[in-house]
Formats: C-alpha cells, sequence, structure tokens
C-alpha cells in the first residue's frame, strides 16, 4: 500500500487529478452501462461536454491524450472494480473531451470459434489511445465513430 502511495504521489498533479477523476468515473460509468445502457450513458457523459474548452495545442493534446489514457488505464488495475472495455473508453473519451481534446469512441466485432466478441477503444488522428499491444486490429471496426452519431430520436 505504501508503494502505492508513493507513486500516486510522485505523479504531476494533473496525472493525480486524471487517475482520482478516472476511479470514480469508472465505476459510475460502468453502472449506468448496466443500467441505462449505452446510449442513456453516453447522452448522460455528452451533456457535461463543455463546449467553451478549446482544443490545445497539437503537441500538448498528444501529451495530455497519453497522460489521461495511462491514467484511465491505472485506475482500472488499481481501482475496486474493473470494468468492461467499454466503460473503460467512455470514461477515457469523456476525460479528453472535458479537456478539449477530440477523440472517437470505436467499436468492432469479430468471430471467435463461433461466437461474436465486442471490444471498444479510443481513438485520437487513427491511433488507439488506451490499448498498448494493438488487440483492436483483430476486431473489425464499425465505419462510423460512436461518439459522432446523432442522438436517438425518442
Amino acid at each position: 500500500m505504501w508503494e502505492r502511495l508513493r507513486r500516486f504521489s510522485a505523479l504531476e498533479r494533473p496525472a493525480q487529478g486524471f487517475f482520482l477523476r478516472a476511479v470514480v468515473l469508472l465505476p459510475l460509468v460502468a453502472l449506468s452501462l448496466r443500467w441505462r445502457g449505452f446510449r442513456e450513458t453516453q447522452g448522460a457523459l455528452q451533456r457535461f461536454l463543455s463546449k467553451a474548452n478549446p482544443e490545445p495545442d497539437a503537441t500538448l493534446a498528444i501529451k495530455h491524450a497519453a497522460v489521461i489514457a495511462h491514467m484511465v488505464n491505472a485506475a482500472d488495475r488499481h481501482g475496486l472494480v474493473h470494468p468492461s472495455c467499454l466503460a473503460k473508453s467512455l470514461t477515457l473519451w469523456w476525460l479528453l473531451g472535458r479537456r478539449g481534446i477530440p477523440s472517437h469512441l470505436r467499436v468492432g466485432i469479430r468471430k471467435e470459434k463461433e461466437r461474436f466478441e465486442a471490444h471498444a477503444w479510443v481513438e485520437r488522428d487513427g491511433t488507439a489511445l488506451n490499448e498498448a499491444d494493438e488487440p483492436h486490429h483483430h476486431y473489425a471496426a464499425f465505419d462510423a465513430s460512436l461518439s459522432a452519431l446523432p442522438p436517438e430520436e425518442t
């Protein structure tokens, strides 16, 4: 436990904030997905994205995106719950959006031994941010980014 606290204290202040936000947000997004479904969860998150946050310059955006993705993965590893890739990707997508960094939520499918499997990840400029070893390449991604689709009409 002391080692974890020491590592957390060694992080820069912004990274600490991203980690704490992700630790809180991951279980909330996972619960919302289970109870309300994808569209309702994404819509709720979308309502809290500020249009006023300008995108930082390209170099800073790349740095921030990498730090945020790393902190979401760390929060998944060290948090109390270990949500699905969809919950992690929605969390990352939202945290990036709050910083004014545009990204795309992607979902892909594959058939593995007579079973369909799905996977979610976040892309920025064609690069997956929350994938260390590129497992998303084994999935056929839907053509449209889910973060760019219009909300359903009720």
